[in-house]
């Protein structure tokens, strides 16, 4: 990609200044091609998810807006773009105005090392998993401030259940990583899809099926998504941490929390499902699938686990929330390092070393 780019911009000079130029020039389109896509998929995510919800209810969904509904998420967003920005008397104005740009920002930030095909990353660092996870304890910041600075106990109530949600249920996303990063060496995204590759299952799904069912509940928790969706409670607190935001500021929340289901959707098919590549022996038995772009098979996995997160809230009621804290501390934590353990000895045995 970044070849494609050099020929396009016009790389040709030998002098330094110039070729950082350039640098920095495809690095920006990177950045602006990313964020279009992703806001375009979240703008879309909404509308599949209300058409989703609407059949698994025998209902129809959205219809009005254009064909079949398909302007329905640009008409909502240009409705909340000229609703009126209702802020608190008593509110912390600067935390208040401050709070959900952080946690859209740290959102948007965790999309720079998702790597959507091979060789197009923003930033392919070698620490690409500690980054997501950083960025996701950045965005729980968001959601705190949001709820002490705007003078509402249903807020506050939302910004606490946040904090000890992402406390408890990060603790065992990360632990449920360590066995992918056991079995691939390296903690570099594109490293991890191209060491699935070389296994013969072709995924990590197989072999790390405990990480992978730790991984997909902790992602739910951590999105505030049902059944785990305590943080929002429209039956108990109205709407949770974001109650008194309104206009463009309720929209920052709302994209922030779609755009993280995108990120956790493209980690779970990054680490787990293989990213853009497909098993050897699906394509031995299949050869014409080779010639399916990798970008359609990064895709169709994360529709595929956006659909999933469609189908438990269709499905499922809101846990209430000693039950979420049990699960997240007895269950899940447990599970995660039981499986680190498994891992070990399979990679130590795999070595000869015991």
């Amino acid at each position: 990609m970044n070849d494609i780019l050099q020929s396009f911009i016009g790389l040709g000079s030998s002098n330094p200044m110039i070729k950082m130029g350039i640098d920095v020039v495809i690095i920006l389109v990177k950045i602006a091609i990313v964020v279009a896509i992703a806001l375009l998929h979240v703008a879309y995510a909404t509308y599949f998810e209300r058409k989703v919800m609407a059949r698994m209810q025998v209902r129809i969904g959205p219809t009005e807006v254009g064909p079949i509904g398909l302007f329905q998420p640009f008409a909502d967003g240009i409705k909340l773009f000229f609703k009126e920005d209702i802020i608190p008397a008593n509110a912390d104005k600067p935390i208040f105005y401050l709070s959900p740009v952080i946690f859209f920002a740290a959102a948007l930030t965790s999309l720079a090392v998702l790597p959507f095909f091979k060789g197009f990353v923003i930033a392919d660092i070698n620490v690409g998993l500690l980054f997501l996870f950083a960025m996701s304890s950045i965005g729980a910041y968001g959601i705190v401030m949001s709820g002490w600075s705007s003078d509402s106990k249903f807020a506050f109530l939302g910004g606490l259940r946040s904090a000890s949600q992402v406390i408890s249920y990060e603790i065992a996303m990360g632990l449920s990583l360590v066995g992918v990063m056991i079995m691939a060496g390296s903690l570099n995204l594109s490293d991890i899809v191209t060491a699935q590759h070389r296994y013969p299952t072709g995924m990590f799904v197989i072999p790390q099926f405990l990480g992978f069912f730790v991984f997909i509940i902790a992602a739910l928790a951590e999105t505030n998504r049902l059944p785990f969706d305590l943080p929002e409670a429209e039956s108990e607190l109205v709407a949770g941490y974001f109650t008194e935001y309104s206009g463009f500021r309720f929209a920052m929340f709302f994209l922030g929390e779609y755009t993280g289901m995108l990120i956790m959707s493209s980690i779970v098919s990054l680490c787990f499902l293989g990213g853009w590549t497909i098993p050897r022996f699906v394509t031995d038995i299949l050869p014409f699938l080779s010639y399916v772009p990798g970008i359609i098979w990064f895709l169709m996995k994360v529709y595929a686990v956006m659909f999933f997160y469609y189908w438990v809230r269709s499905t499922f009621p809101r846990y209430r929330y000693d039950q979420l804290m049990s699960i997240g501390w007895k269950l899940l934590i447990p599970l995660a390092l039981f499986n680190i353990v498994i891992t070990g000895i399979a990679k130590a045995f795999a070595k000869g070393l015991l």
